[in-house]
């Protein structure tokens, strides 16, 4: 953020033990101890009056992606191969090797989910309270020790507890990433950063359809399905010790950059009027994650983007597989729909960060052709194979919707524990309809799976109706605030400070009424 030194006017600060409060626009009381602010906040006070040019902000930003997005886009990579491959395997003999009946696929799917849901708020307080580069890397290194066992089950008890272990030691990682965004990048820089690394999901259905192709080569030694949990766990085991070693915990103390360029790092994100980052768990912000209405829309627009998610994921071979193609061409023709939704989330991601407050309006263009292609798999007969294919490619568009859904936590949610509850929330109803959407694919129903694609469908509409009421309960909100700020003569300069001030002090975006949602 630069800084507006030539106006004249010097930030809006309180001395300590300054009782006349009268000539400040808001009267913003001491904090009582350092749980109350940011954990950056010293440093962030005692450079406040700093002139930080553009251009210093630009070579600052320049050396934060080369360090921060390399290590979350290889790791954002593998963490979608790693959970997804039951997917690649289950075309080379994983049920017949592991003995799975009926459902028993199904459940598998579902199983993740359910590790995921139960460690999604301890790992949201861990990464709280502890360094969260370390958890993040510990977590990388964790699963791909699991994955890498996996071989080794040979009954559907084992390979459930594995798929349970594996989503809950990978639960860290989607809620992590939003509260790194939120703490390396403004608000207006995220969207793009976000899709970066949410693209490799599209990277990682292509690669990973390469790499299925290349086992179904192998003619000798383990089974086929082994090796793709092999691999794909090594790789994992590998990146985690990199993680650990380059990933850094703050803007404050990373070791990248020198003293100046941390003092810039920080006051770049003090901007987003929502603080860094406070390791002390606040109960009230508890509470008010509870009562805010954003929470909850956001819980139900997770259910109903997330149930339509296993026919891109783990059923994803199966379905076209079921259109009447090969094994081979269950996997080479994958690569189609990566390439779609690894364009679709760049693009979004820059027309949101280009254009200002087009974030809902990217979500609900997305979720609208999600809702074409899943209308597509349930009119279309049996006989035209290709334009079903079609309509599964196009339901690749959903990754550019949920993740933009995960901007809204980073970019709207202010208070450090209010933050990580919200996004833990997100990723419950990730779980639920992660749970829910694998159950729709009932064997009996093979290879229709009309109950599917009728769920997927009715999951788009969910969700599309979720981003429309968020969109206007934020607008409205901001309206709201526009017009009070304007009544009382604190609209500009004078607002932004104080804004970034209450962010600082660790306030929640209902508290500070100078927070602005990012729409």
């Amino acid at each position: 953020m630069e800084k507006d030194i030539d106006s004249g006017t010097e930030p809006a600060t309180i001395e300590e033990g300054d009782t006349n409060t009268q000539d400040s626009p808001r009267s913003l009381p001491l904090p009582t101890s350092s749980s109350d602010v940011d954990d950056t906040y010293d440093l962030y006070k005692q450079h406040a009056a700093d002139d930080i040019s553009a251009a210093e902000a630009k070579r600052v930003l320049r050396k934060i992606d080369l360090r921060i997005l390399p290590i979350l886009i290889v790791t954002y990579l593998l963490q979608y191969l790693d959970k997804n491959g039951i997917n690649y395997a289950s075309v080379y003999g994983l049920q017949k090797g592991t003995g799975l009946h009926g459902q028993d696929y199904s459940w598998l799917s579902s199983i993740f989910y359910f590790g995921y849901l139960v460690a999604q708020y301890p790992a949201g307080y861990a990464m709280q309270r502890l360094p969260i580069a370390k958890v993040l890397g510990f977590t990388t290194l964790g699963w791909g020790i699991i994955l890498i066992t996996t071989p080794a089950c040979h009954n559907f008890a084992g390979i459930a507890v594995n798929r349970f272990l594996l989503g809950a030691v990978e639960a860290a990682i989607n809620p992590g990433f939003v509260l790194m965004m939120s703490m390396w990048y403004t608000a207006s820089e995220q969207p793009l950063r976000l899709e970066a690394y949410y693209c490799t999901n599209g990277v990682s259905t292509m690669f990973g359809g390469l790499i299925g192709y290349a086992v179904g080569h192998i003619t000798t030694g383990l089974a086929k399905w082994m090796y793709v949990f092999l691999i794909f766990g090594a790789c994992s085991i590998a990146w985690g010790v990199v993680s650990l070693m380059v990933l850094p915990d703050l803007p404050a103390t990373a070791r990248f950059l020198n003293e100046r360029e941390r003092i810039v790092a920080v006051d770049r994100v003090a901007g987003n009027r929502q603080g860094i980052k406070n390791h002390n768990f606040k109960v009230n912000q508890a509470w008010q994650t509870l009562y805010d209405p954003k929470t909850w829309i956001l819980f139900v627009m997770a259910v109903g983007a997330q149930i339509p998610n296993s026919a891109i994921t783990s059923f994803t071979s199966i379905i076209v597989g079921s259109f009447g193609f090969d094994t081979l061409g269950t996997q080479y023709l994958q690569i189609p729909g990566g390439a779609i939704q690894f364009l679709a989330l760049l693009i979004g991601g820059y027309i949101c960060t280009r254009y200002p407050n087009m974030r809902c309006i990217t979500m609900i263009v997305s979720n609208t052709i999600c809702i074409v292609g899943a209308a597509m798999l349930v009119g279309l007969p049996d006989s035209n194979k290709w334009g079903r294919l079609v309509g599964l490619w196009l339901c690749f568009f959903q990754g550019l919707g949920f993740s933009l859904s995960l901007t809204m936590v980073s970019s709207n949610i202010a208070g450090y524990t209010k933050k990580q509850l919200t996004g833990a929330a997100l990723f419950v109803g990730y779980c639920v309809g992660n749970i829910i959407g694998p159950q729709t694919f009932k064997t009996s129903e093979a290879p229709r799976y009309p109950s599917a694609y009728i769920a997927m469908l009715i999951g788009y509409c969910i969700k599309l109706a979720m981003v429309i009421v968020l969109y206007v309960y934020m607008y409205s909100v901001n309206k709201k605030r526009d017009r009070e700020a304007e009544a009382e003569g604190t609209a500009g300069l004078v607002e932004e400070r104080e804004a970034i001030e209450n962010g600082m002090r660790d306030e929640t975006e209902l508290d500070n009424k100078y927070f602005r949602y990012s729409l």
